[in-house]
């Protein structure tokens, strides 16, 4: 009994690790699992918990083979208490060499410079002494740890958050122009709020008639403004899909150099604001011609999965009447489907029977 079971344990180790496999692979709810496995949601979430902490938490060969690492941050608690962000720390070794995907290596709570420094003091000096990269986003606190930690690491931030800087600068200079004329917020028969997401299309993605709208957008002397912002957001897109990185390295210096020139006009408050930044971060902006492959977009999508897991594990314990609505009048009620998935345990009675 002891090779089926835990001492004292409710599951078996076949039905533990099918629990961990469905919430993390087939993306089930610990509600669901509880259901397929005939337990209370509490032991379903409790054997989930100790099955993941053993096998992936306590696996100490997950730090081997790590060149390249990501950090950003993440909200996990969409609430007024207690701290609401966690570091979320990857491999991206395999994204850099084209092996694999990449791993998530750990999650800590909070959201700083000493937070990630002190993570990367808890690890052994050999493992920090092989670490060649660090992708990050704008945040000083992530590069002040790295570079004191990690002093022959090359930070390198990703082409997702620069481009992303870009279009904060031009959703800004929307919003002002919006402003401007109408004083008020965008309204869905106003020209600017309806180009809001074509703006944000690249410029040889656009359809005809998205074409045409941006051709009527831009052909007012009142938004010349938000032209210029979108013509150096193209410019900085351009960059990262140029053929060659030698190429798209130049483009973006000369992007850089162009957007922190004097001859900007002081009116052009978001343009001042984005060359600033990228002035300021133009080395590890520019290290990434030089290190490709080294972005942080599986970053951002381990924060998605990261998302879907918090909202589909740790849910309320207890169904709530929010989540079961009372069935309409004169609406027949169907009768639930028994059929077992082919995922599920099928139990002891109804393989006895079959």
């Amino acid at each position: 009994m002891s090779q089926a079971a835990d001492p004292r344990a409710k599951l078996s180790r076949a039905a533990v690790r099918w629990a961990l496999t469905g919430l993390i692979v087939h993306h089930l709810t610990v509600a669901r699992i509880a259901q397929a496995l005939g337990v209370s949601w509490n032991t379903a979430n409790t054997a989930v918990l100790t099955e993941g902490q053993r096998l992936l938490i306590n696996d100490s060969d997950r730090f081997d083979g790590v060149r390249v690492i990501g950090v950003d941050e993440h909200v996990w608690r969409h609430t007024p208490y207690g701290d609401k962000y966690v570091t979320v720390i990857l491999d991206l070794t395999p994204i850099r060499d084209r092996s694999g995907p990449s791993r998530l290596l750990d999650m800590v709570p909070g959201r700083s410079k000493q937070v990630f420094k002190t993570w990367l003091a808890s690890q052994p000096d050999t493992w920090r002494s092989r670490i060649e990269i660090v992708a990050m986003d704008g945040f000083t606190g992530f590069k002040s740890a790295a570079a004191e930690e990690l002093p022959d690491a090359r930070a390198v931030m990703d082409p997702f958050h620069v481009i992303h800087l870009a279009g904060d600068a031009l959703d800004e200079c929307r919003r002002r122009i919006q402003q401007e004329l109408h004083h008020r917020r965008g309204r869905a028969t106003d020209p600017l709020y309806k180009a809001r997401k074509v703006l944000h299309t690249r410029s040889c993605l656009l359809t005809e008639r998205q074409q045409y709208q941006i051709l009527d957008l831009f052909s007012g002397d009142e938004h010349v403004a938000l032209e210029v912002t979108w013509s150096a957001y193209q410019n900085i897109i351009d960059a990262y899909r140029a053929p060659n990185r030698a190429a798209g390295k130049a483009l973006m210096r000369a992007d850089i150099n162009t957007l922190t020139s004097t001859r900007v006009p002081s009116s052009l408050t978001e343009i001042i604001t984005l060359g600033r930044t990228l002035k300021r971060r133009a080395t590890d902006i520019l290290a990434y011609f030089d290190h490709p492959h080294t972005t942080g977009g599986p970053t951002e999508a381990i924060n998605g999965r990261l998302e879907h897991l918090r909202g589909s594990a740790l849910g309320l314990a207890k169904p709530h009447p929010l989540h079961h609505p009372s069935t309409p009048r004169n609406r027949r009620i169907q009768t639930p489907n028994n059929t077992p998935n082919y995922e599920e345990p099928v139990s002891e009675s109804e393989s006895g029977a079959a």
